[in-house]
């Protein structure tokens, strides 16, 4: 049995996308291409990969015993080519995060980025999405990651994705009671604007007692059950639920995770780390999310 490292990343591809279709387009390949190489693949492995769940693709067991050895094989592939396309780009770059980004997967992209361009250098740094944005208007830094909604999208952003925010909880409390304690990411918190305003609109009395820089922190509180937040629906699952509060409320936007750079013409060490941005977050999410399903 011989894997295809193409057909592999295909795979992978398709189960970020949740389907052939917008798997094919992120590839820029025809569905038909990306289901030959899927099926091709099946043929390979002597049984399914793949199985359709509803309007979405999820992998079998079998995919998903295949997942961590796919990425780790495409990874390497990705390395070794890079070594013999190392190119003579050079600058330095300043890149900003929000905290919704695993530092994992900064760390994994920056190397990734650094093997296939070694004269370039990033600084990076993390901080609130508020900041993030008026820093990269003001062009005091050249590349930023994080968090908008619809209406905040410009043209030229790089979307990464969609996820859709909900009020979650503890399984095991309910807060029903006349004051929600709340938990959030600190006064910074991009969210906050929408979510005291949904809550306020509802007639919840509401408290924060708790914040935290990153989503995992904010995420252990709710499973000890110290009050209800906002998060992305991914966190969803085992003692993380969604909030069913008192009375109806609004539903909370969809935020986009996206990729700004500086107004203007981007230089090409810029352009070259956006790309990297891109195709090793996807890459990195995609696994993670099958794992997870």
């Amino acid at each position: 049995m011989q894997l295809d490292i193409e057909s592999l990343r295909v795979l992978l591809t398709v189960l970020d996308a949740g389907g052939m279709t917008r798997a094919a387009e992120r590839l820029h390949m025809g569905q038909s291409a990306v289901s030959r190489k899927v099926q091709r693949l099946e043929e390979k492995a002597g049984q399914p990969l793949l199985i359709r769940d509803g309007h979405t693709l999820r992998p079998t067991r079998a995919g998903r015993a295949l997942l961590p050895d796919a990425k780790a094989m495409v990874e390497l592939h990705d390395q070794a080519a890079a070594r013999l396309l190392c190119s003579d780009l050079s600058g330095d770059i300043s890149l900003v995060s929000n905290g919704e980004i695993d530092m994992a997967q900064i760390a994994s992209l920056l190397g990734a980025f650094r093997l296939r361009h070694p004269g370039t250098s990033v600084q990076f740094s993390v901080d609130h999405t508020g900041d993030v944005e008026n820093k990269v208007a003001e062009g005091k830094i050249d590349v930023a990651i994080f968090q908008v909604i619809k209406d905040a999208m410009h043209v030229s952003d790089i979307e990464l994705w969609t996820e859709q925010l909900v009020f979650v909880t503890s399984a095991a409390e309910h807060f029903h009671g006349q004051q929600v304690p709340f938990l959030d990411f600190g006064t910074h918190c991009y969210y906050n604007d929408f979510t005291h305003r949904t809550l306020e609109r509802g007639g919840i009395d509401f408290r924060t007692v708790f914040s935290a820089a990153t989503s995992i922190d904010v995420r252990a509180a709710v499973e000890a059950g110290i009050g209800v937040a906002a998060m992305s629906s991914r966190y969803l699952g085992g003692d993380v639920v969604e909030w069913q509060p008192p009375v109806e409320l609004e539903p909370l936007p969809e935020i986009h995770q996206i990729i700004r750079t500086v107004p203007g013409e981007r230089p090409e060490a810029v352009a070259a780390l956006v790309d990297t941005i891109r195709s090793e977050l996807v890459l990195q999410r995609s696994v993670y999310t099958s794992l997870v399903a």
